[in-house]
């Protein structure tokens, strides 16, 4: 039997959610370059993935964390993907900006939070974690009670991973970028030297593609 992890990966690479590009490497808001680049807002292209990703994230969200108020997407990827799993759990919905807005009411938290509710963010990757630790920081400053997250894909970076131990958050993932690689290797998606690529990216994403 095909696990979710196997599943969410093929689906990615199925509506080419998943791009290489190692000879011109995609360039990430943390300044790292990259021959890989995951685009899961495909998905909500897409009506039938689209329902089987928010069904999963709201299987997760049920079985782990009962108690959840409020869902919680982070801007901007994590929004329609946050709303929709939100739609299934039958529960409010809110979404955090990157920064409060510097016009109008300057509210970084859009949507009703009460203090003290007890909130699931959703968020659709996880590169370095930042941007999504940030949005925890600002629910948390906002007064609410962040029980975990749950995202669609994580590059399982060790910075990443310890930077949520750090900030003592539990993160759950559909699917990450060991299940990727493995996938793609067995599909044919990718060819044996871009794997070999993929994998020297994957030791030091920080360096890789640059020089001295």
């Amino acid at each position: 039997m095909e696990t979710v992890e196997k599943a969410v990966a093929k689906s990615l690479m199925d509506i080419k959610a998943v791009m290489l590009r190692p000879e011109n490497p995609f360039v990430w808001a943390s300044g790292w370059n990259s021959p890989i680049y995951c685009d899961n807002r495909r998905i909500l292209s897409y009506p039938e993935i689209r329902e089987k990703v928010c069904g999963w994230m709201a299987d997760i969200i049920r079985k782990q964390y009962p108690d959840v108020e409020v869902i919680a997407g982070v801007a901007t990827g994590a929004i329609a993907h946050g709303y929709l799993v939100a739609h299934i759990l039958g529960k409010p919905f809110c979404y955090v900006r990157p920064k409060p807005k510097d016009h109008g009411t300057g509210s970084q938290i859009e949507g009703i939070l009460e203090k003290g509710a007890k909130v699931v963010i959703v968020e659709d990757l996880i590169s370095t974690g930042m941007s999504s630790l940030a949005a925890k920081n600002a629910l948390v400053n906002a007064g609410a009670d962040v029980m975990g997250m749950v995202a669609i894909f994580s590059y399982n970076f060790n910075q990443a991973r310890k930077a949520f131990e750090d900030a003592n958050i539990e993160l759950t993932t559909l699917s990450n970028y060991d299940t990727l690689i493995e996938v793609a290797h067995e599909t044919g998606y990718v060819k044996d030297e871009e794997i070999e690529v993929l994998k020297a990216w994957r030791i030091s994403p920080s360096t890789w593609g640059k020089t001295e």
